[in-house]
Parts: structure tokens; sequence; C-alpha cells
């Protein structure tokens, strides 16, 4: 999960790395019950969380529209073209 955080923040993409972050904080605690239940929505929902991952969720994807419906993709594009070393080496 950190490795995902750095990675969209590598990417110029903070904003959406900061409603990652909150929407593991809030699913982390209850993976054991998620996985005896075997479902996610219902599970968020009986706690009155699954408003708020939606809200996350609505907010990174408004975050970066694109053609491609992929900000992650559209940003990988933008940085590999700015950091074309990082991406392919030297």
């Amino acid at each position: 999960m950190r490795e995902t955080e750095a990675g969209l923040r590598e990417l110029g993409l903070g904003e959406i790395a900061d409603y990652f972050v909150e929407a593991q904080a809030i699913v982390s605690p209850l993976k054991p019950e998620i996985k005896e239940a075997g479902d996610y929505y219902d599970c968020l929902e009986a706690r009155g969380l699954m408003e708020r991952i939606d809200e996350l969720t609505g907010k990174a994807s408004a975050k970066q529209p694109t053609l491609s419906g992929s900000p992650i993709y559209a940003a990988w594009t933008t940085y590999a073209r700015v950091h074309p070393e990082k991406v392919f080496g030297s």
C-alpha cells in the first residue's frame, strides 16, 4: 500500500494519493471481517462507511478526467515524457 501511495505521489497525483490513504485507513481494519463475510460492500454499508468510500472514489475520478478513462494512465504518460530517464533508463 505504501508503494501505491508513493507511486501516485511520484506521478503528481497527490490528492488522489490522499484519497487512497484515507480509503485504506477505513478499509484496512475491516479486512478480516470483509474476508469472512465475503462482501466488501455489505460490510462497509453496515458500518456506515460506504458513503465515504463512494465519495472518495468520486473525488478521485473527477480529479483528472481523461479520454482514456484512467487518470493514472494519463499521468504515467505525462510522467514518461517528462522523465524518460526514470522510465527507460539512461
